[in-house]
């Protein structure tokens, strides 16, 4: 399993549009959060660990309708 973040801009006033999207539209999201800064959403997703990550992204996140841009973050280990 490969968890991934990526960070949204979204279009002016759809960020909870985009949201609602992510977590109802794409099964892989695990959590959504709104954010301050250069960025207005945090997406946490899980993905199996022979996924590609790249098409993951270009095709079931920035295709949601009112994605602007996005930045991935790969996780590596978590910390309990």
């Amino acid at each position: 399993m490969q968890t991934i973040f990526v960070m949204v801009k979204c279009e002016l006033g759809q960020a909870y549009q985009v949201a609602d999207e992510a977590v109802q539209a794409v099964e892989q999201v695990s959590e959504v959060y709104s954010t301050s800064g250069e960025y207005d959403l945090l997406i946490k997703c899980y993905l199996p660990a022979d996924a590609d990550i790249g098409h993951f992204v270009t095709e079931s996140v920035q295709t949601l309708p009112g994605v602007k841009d996005t930045f991935t973050i790969i996780a590596f280990k978590a910390f309990t």
